[in-house]
This record gives C-alpha cells, sequence and structure tokens, in this order.
C-alpha cells in the first residue's frame, strides 16, 4: 500500500482539531516530522498533553502546543479565534478532523444543536469563519475530514436538528454530508472571492479509533457492542485499517502539491473501506451546487459567521 511523501514543511505552522488521539493525532505525528509547527486546539487538555508528547516522543524538537477548544460550544470556537487572531500568526495548513459518531440517543451542544451536525460541520464552519484572515494570510490549505457514511445521506432541510426523527447513523451521515458539501463550496467561494485558500476534503475509510466507542455509547446503559466487532474485524485485516492508513487520504490533501482543492480523496481499496489515497468521484448528494450555497447560508446563520465580514 502507496504511503504519502510529505514535502518538507519548516516554517509551516499546522492546526488541526482532534488530534488528542486517533486519526488526528496521527495526522499530527506526520506533520510535525515533516518539520510543521503545530497548534492543536483539544477539548480534553489531559488527553491533549499526553499527545503533545507522544508527538514529540515521534518527532524529536518538534513545535507543539495546545489551545483549548470544544466544538460543541460556539463560544469555545469563538475563544479560539479570537486568541489565535491576537496571536497574529498566518496558519499554512488547517485540518478539520475532529468529530462525534452516532450516539444512540439525541443529544444537543451548548447552542441546542444535534450533537452530530453541531459538533462535526457546525463547530467547524465557526472556526474557519472565526480564523479566515489568518488562513488568507497563510493562503491556507484546509482539509475537512468526512466519511463514506456521507455516500447514502441526505439533507432534510425540515429536520437539519434531528428533531423530528432521530437516527444515529442517519444523523451522523448528514453531518458529514454536511463536512464535504462546506469543504467543496470553500473552495468555490474562495476562487470567486479571491481568498487564496485551497480548500478540498478527505475520508479515512473504515479505520479503528476511539469513535466507534466514545459515540455509539453515548446514551447506553450497556457498551455498544460496535467496538469489538471493529477491534475482531482489525485484527483479522477485513475491512478496517491502522490509524497510520486511515490519516494518509488527509495527509495527502493537506500536504501534497498534486492534490487540488475542490477534490475528494480517500481510500483506493474495496468499498473505499482501507487502501492507499486517491481522488474519489464526489458523492452523488454533494454535488447539487444550489443545495451547497443554501447549506452554506444555514450555517453561516446557525454558527454566528459572516465570512464575508471575515
Amino acid at each position: 500500500m502507496k504511503d504519502v511523501s510529505v514535502p518538507d514543511l519548516t516554517g509551516k505552522l499546522a492546526v488541526v482539531t482532534g488530534a488528542s488521539d486517533g486519526v488526528g493525532l496521527g495526522l499530527a505525528v506526520r506533520l510535525a516530522r515533516a518539520g510543521a509547527e503545530l497548534v492543536l486546539p483539544v477539548r480534553n487538555p489531559v488527553k491533549g498533553e499526553a499527545a503533545v508528547a507522544r508527538v514529540r516522543a515521534a518527532a524529536p524538537g518538534a513545535v507543539v502546543s495546545l489551545r483549548e477548544l470544544d466544538l460543541a460550544s460556539l463560544a469555545s470556537v469563538a475563544a479560539l479565534a479570537e486568541k489565535l487572531n491576537a496571536e497574529d500568526r498566518p496558519i499554512d495548513i488547517l485540518i478539520n478532523n475532529a468529530g462525534v459518531m452516532s450516539p444512540a440517543t439525541r443529544h444537543t451542544t451548548a447552542d441546542g444543536l444535534e450533537l452530530q451536525f453541531g459538533t462535526n460541520h457546525i463547530g467547524h464552519v465557526a472556526l474557519v469563519g472565526g480564523i479566515l484572515p489568518l488562513l488568507r494570510a497563510g493562503r491556507a490549505r484546509v482539509t475537512t475530514m468526512s466519511s463514506s457514511a456521507a455516500r447514502n445521506a441526505r439533507i432534510d432541510w425540515d429536520d437539519l436538528q434531528s428533531e423530528r426523527k432521530y437516527s444515529p447513523i442517519r444523523s451522523y451521515g448528514l453531518s458529514k454530508l454536511a463536512n464535504l458539501m462546506f469543504g467543496l463550496e470553500l473552495d468555490r467561494r474562495s476562487r470567486a472571492g479571491g481568498w487564496g485558500l485551497v480548500s478540498n476534503v478527505a475520508h479515512p475509510g473504515t479505520t479503528l479509533t476511539n469513535l466507534y466507542a466514545s459515540g455509539p455509547n453515548l446514551g447506553r446503559e450497556r457498551p455498544s457492542p460496535l467496538e469489538a466487532i471493529m477491534t475482531r474485524l482489525s485484527r483479522v485485516g477485513l475491512f478496517v485499517q491502522t490509524v497510520d492508513r486511515g490519516a494518509l487520504p488527509a495527509l495527502y490533501a493537506a500536504t501534497d502539491p498534486r492534490a487540488q482543492g475542490g477534490r475528494f480523496y480517500g481510500p483506493d481499496g474495496f468499498g473505499q473501506f482501507t487502501g492507499g489515497p486517491t481522488e474519489l468521484t464526489v458523492y452523488k448528494p454533494a454535488r447539487d451546487e444550489a443545495a451547497a450555497a443554501r447549506l452554506w447560508d444555514v450555517s453561516e446563520r446557525l454558527a454566528g459567521v459572516e465570512f464575508a465580514a471575515a
């Protein structure tokens, strides 16, 4: 399976959400090894410090710092954006990786949004909008993490928050479709407005991380069997890959000069479960540019940001 040859990133600043473990941590390690300075916004400072130690162990001399961020709170996102803007350091790479997956019951963010839509999508919209001046100053590469769950998802404009009908998988798919549509629309708007950003989207295939435990166990009295199933499949090498492999599509999208804006990258194996990074055909539900523009407007309102003003 092909690896990704990461160019020299010395002097570049990379921001990776959700880097306290899983794919985000794998991405942080690879970026640090290539010489990038890292800012890791994390919700849990204890896990964050452990992640910093792992990055420094894997990349001695790495320059890594933590910032506080809870994507399920727009106040937290705004506070991080204010802090980063005050530091006034142009950002070269932003990877919107953090997320929550498939809680058994409906949960909401601090702002009353359905947890998956609010965290995975709206939180990242608010972050990108809040630090847009820094991204423009760095002519940044912005890579947003989607999922193969977006392939069969659809947007219910009358129930974006899954208030009338909540399904763990349906709502997760909606949030990941929104990630895909946002990443592609961000590139279109950057090109149209001369923002100087390159925005693309990636998905990690089926990668064994704690997403399969943390999300599905929310709202359950007994542990979800999903993590155990995924672990068994991983042991026999069937349909599940390691974090090191799952990080490759996003790593390629965020760093390789051949990776382009407005494109979608993921595994090249059967069913897009595993494999090396390749360009994928954008899933049919994400090809409607009018719907993407509509989602953009709704998302700006829900996130409390205005890209034009930024």
